[in-house]
Parts: C-alpha cells; sequence; structure tokens
C-alpha cells in the first residue's frame, strides 16, 4: 500500500486495512510486509518501483524499473539453455529461447526497460555466437560470413526459417493514463 504520511499515520492505517481484510479471512504477512520510504524503493511482482530525480531537472518522479531478480533469472535461463559445449541443434536453441523471452519481454514494456531489453538481446545473441564458435571452430571472420550479407550488413540469427526474437522493437508505453477508468470499490457515489 501506498501512503503519504508519517509513521504514525501508517500504523493506524495499517491497523484499518486489517480490520477489513480480517473477515475476508486475510492478514497481512510480517515477513513480506515492510515500512519503507519511496526513495529506498521497493520490489513488487518483478518491477522495481523507486522515487528518482528526472534526468536534467531537480523534480523527482515515482518510477517504474524491472527488478534485478528477474533479470537475473532470465539470463540464467538462457545461459543454460546455450553452453558453449552444447550439441544442440541452432533451430531448437533458437525456438526455445524465443518462447522464453517472447513470453518474458512484453510483461515489462510498461516499465523503463530499453536498455534491459537492449543487454538481454545483447546476451543472447553473444551466447549463440560463442556456442557455434565454439562448436564449429570458427574464426569471427566466419562469423561475419555466417551473420552478413554480400554487402556487409549484418542480419539475425536465423536457422531453418527460424529467426532470432528481436527484443529492441517491443515498443516501450510506460504511464498510460487511465483516470477514471480504474475500479475503486471504496467510491461511493452520490
Amino acid at each position: 500500500m501506498l501512503t503519504d504520511g508519517t509513521d504514525h499515520h501508517l500504523t493506524e492505517l495499517r491497523e484499518q486495512i486489517a480490520q477489513l481484510l480480517a473477515p475476508l479471512g486475510l492478514r497481512f504477512s510480517a515477513a513480506k510486509t515492510r515500512i519503507v520510504h519511496m526513495s529506498e524503493g521497493f520490489d513488487f511482482l518483478g518491477f522495481r518501483i523507486q522515487w528518482t530525480h528526472k534526468r536534467g531537472t531537480t523534480k523527482w518522479h515515482v518510477y517504474t524499473f524491472i527488478a534485478k531478480r528477474p533479470f537475473a533469472s532470465m539470463k540464467a535461463r538462457i545461459r543454460a539453455l546455450t553452453p558453449r559445449t552444447s550439441q544442440q541443434d541452432v533451430r531448437t536453441v533458437l525456438i526455445r529461447t524465443n518462447q522464453i523471452t517472447r513470453g518474458w519481454a512484453p510483461y515489462f514494456k510498461h516499465a523503463i526497460a530499453k536498455r534491459i531489453l537492449t543487454h538481454l538481446q545483447r546476451y543472447t545473441w553473444w551466447r549463440i555466437v560463442r556456442m557455434m564458435r565454439t562448436r564449429h571452430r570458427w574464426k569471427w571472420k566466419d562469423v561475419r560470413r555466417w551473420l552478413t550479407d554480400l554487402i556487409g550488413r549484418w542480419h539475425p540469427i536465423s536457422a531453418d526459417g527460424i529467426e532470432s526474437y528481436n527484443l529492441e522493437a517491443i515498443p516501450i508505453r510506460r504511464y498510460r493514463y487511465r483516470g477514471n477508468q480504474i475500479p475503486n470499490p471504496w467510491v461511493q457515489t452520490v
């Protein structure tokens, strides 16, 4: 819950909410409930919500980032799929990495995610290239021959019609104003 006020106000509000939750058979978990200032930030459902200053100004805003844990777990999943000594064919690896990234990345499209998605795209590209270099004992010129066209333009990794999913192409749309469309059971109609 997000509030504005002192710790005293927060403890009163916490007691009121606990009374509202009690008839429903719900209660606050002592392990999960913390009191933090927004400038410290907190993790919620894979997002890092934090109050920071806006670059180039003196104003402060609440921003939603991707938390460290989901990003690290995503990198670990890609690392597990692309070991250097793997003998899986590239098509199978591409299908599996595409499935994972297509499911993971759109969830975070409403956060500040462009840099992380770009990093993840490059990480995946390098893992597959290193796997192929180790397997075939390729030099860098062999990688260039594999992934460039005749005039030297790079193209995505592909095998048998399966192309690597481009995470950088996901549109990031933050802070969509919804106004009064958010349902609120506590608002009394007149």
